[in-house]
């Protein structure tokens, strides 16, 4: 797969060709498909591959809930771990890769073909999978299932073929859906619509928020990672999280850097009492706890809240959570500080979870934007006289962030805009808005390997 200006026609000099476009990414473990075992890894986890590539195409929660299924989660942990790199990297590239196969296909053929071919081209183009393994288990794959071996043959030609010619060549925009693009081009132009398709290319680096009063130095060198601006560790280790330094010792979680943002904005002072609506999966409560301030977690999903119980447990810091919806809530408490990370339809989170790309419809704007209104006027209402909310959404959405917040200030007159200062919160200094709120983009932070996108305002109320 080339980049756009078609200097590369290997897999190798694809990478290259990327880099140079969108920044160094930091250091990173190998791959689970850079092993010198990766030849062999066989049949059943590309069977596990496809499975999870369509249950991600399925819905937003598809390939969480496909793990569960046996022909996934009876596999080896290392062919498990294969299997979900296979389907990351076949929905991060899924257009540049449909792109390749129409053109070597004279008409579309069934769903179960095309999964085979998804996987083994995510595997050459993307992982550098050798293709001789990847073509050899295609074919095998093919040859299981009386409704696609009489494609066998096809599957082989059309592979050896890309293999012998080169995939030709294709642009990141493929990857993003139509009426995603027109609305991001229309949103932040041109430039940063091809930053967003890059940025969408790649997968992210981890991300550590820490407990404070540590030596952030030298956890950084422990965990083989950078500390960025704010104090986020970034690491480009892989692999089970329990056995990396500081797990047991609950000094860390992990919290994309743009998710770290909105509580620095917040500022949550020890003795203060604050509220986290939407809590789950909890950063930002554990953010909240560690600065000592008294923090009640709220938020509708007793599983979603599981994660939250467990990370309060190890980390031994402590709230109080309830589950309810926040506009439930019986409770005639105020508090000094809200935080909202409202429901979204978390566009801007599609490096670590590119489903959402495919799992998002127009439609869903609209329908989230409707609940954030509610949210905030609920969230509002907890805000004691001098006290302050913030606002935050991972979403690239208009609709969902500065919409939200104007149509917000003309309802509710006793708040005002606390513009934000980057540099002081860990934030890009390009995010600020000319309203002093922060839209953060993924294709920000590119030579660091990029962050998350958020929207983020903090309003205080009037004394």
């Amino acid at each position: 797969m080339t980049d756009q200006t078609g200097r590369s026609s290997s897999a190798r000099g694809r990478r290259m060709a990327d880099k140079a476009r969108s920044g160094t990414r930091p250091p990173r473990a190998p791959r689970v498909e850079e092993r010198d075992e990766a030849a062999d890894i066989g049949v059943e986890a590309r069977v596990a591959a496809g499975i999870l590539l369509n249950a991600a195409l399925e819905g937003r929660a598809g390939m969480d809930a496909a793990q569960a299924f046996r022909e996934v989660s009876s596999l080896p942990a290392p062919d498990r771990a294969f299997a979900r790199a296979v389907a990351m990297a076949a929905l991060r590239r899924l257009g540049e890769i449909d792109q390749i196969l129409d053109r070597k296909l004279q008409k579309g053929p069934p769903l179960a073909v095309r999964t085979i071919l998804r996987v083994a081209l995510a595997q050459t183009l993307v992982l550098e999978t050798p293709a001789f393994a990847a073509v050899s288990t295609a074919v095998k794959l093919a040859e299981r299932d009386t409704k696609t071996r009489p494609y066998k043959n096809l599957v082989n030609a059309v592979l050896r073929g890309i293999d012998r010619e080169g995939p030709g060549l294709t642009t990141a925009e493929s990857n993003l859906p139509e009426w995603l693009l027109a609305r991001w081009r229309a949103a932040y132009g041109e430039a940063t619509l091809t930053g967003l398709a890059l940025a969408a290319r790649e997968e992210p680096a981890t991300d550590l928020s820490l407990k404070p009063g540590l030596d952030e130095a030298a956890l950084a060198e422990a965990l083989e990672g950078e500390i960025l601006a704010g104090g986020t560790i970034r690491t480009g280790r892989r692999g089970d999280l329990a056995s990396w330094p500081g797990f047991d010792d609950g000094v860390w979680w992990v919290q994309d850097a743009a998710a770290a943002v909105p509580v620095r904005l917040l500022a949550p002072q020890a003795g203060e009492q604050i509220v986290d609506f939407c809590a789950a999966p909890g950063g930002k409560t554990l953010q909240i706890a560690a600065s000592g301030a008294s923090v009640v977690a709220l938020d509708r999903s007793a599983p979603r809240l599981k994660r939250l119980h467990e990370n309060l447990a190890r980390t031994d810091l402590t709230a109080e959570v309830v589950t309810v919806p926040a506009e439930d809530w019986e409770d005639d408490r105020t508090f000094d500080a809200v935080l909202l990370d409202a429901p979204c339809t978390a566009t801007g989170t599609f490096r670590r979870n590119p489903e959402v790309l495919r799992a998002t419809k127009p439609a869903d704007v609209a329908k989230l934007a409707d609940v954030q209104h509610r949210l905030l006027d609920a969230a509002a209402e907890r805000v004691k006289p001098g006290g302050r909310l913030v606002y935050c959404v991972c979403s690239l959405e208009r609709e969902e962030g500065e919409t939200q917040i104007i149509a917000f200030l003309r309802r509710n007159p006793a708040f005002q805009t606390a513009p934000a200062v980057p540099a002081d919160i860990g934030a890009p200094e390009e995010a600020l808005t000319p309203e002093g709120w922060l839209r953060i983009l993924p294709s920000m932070w590119a030579e660091k390997g990029g962050l998350d996108g958020f929207f983020v305002a903090r309003l205080d109320r009037v004394a």
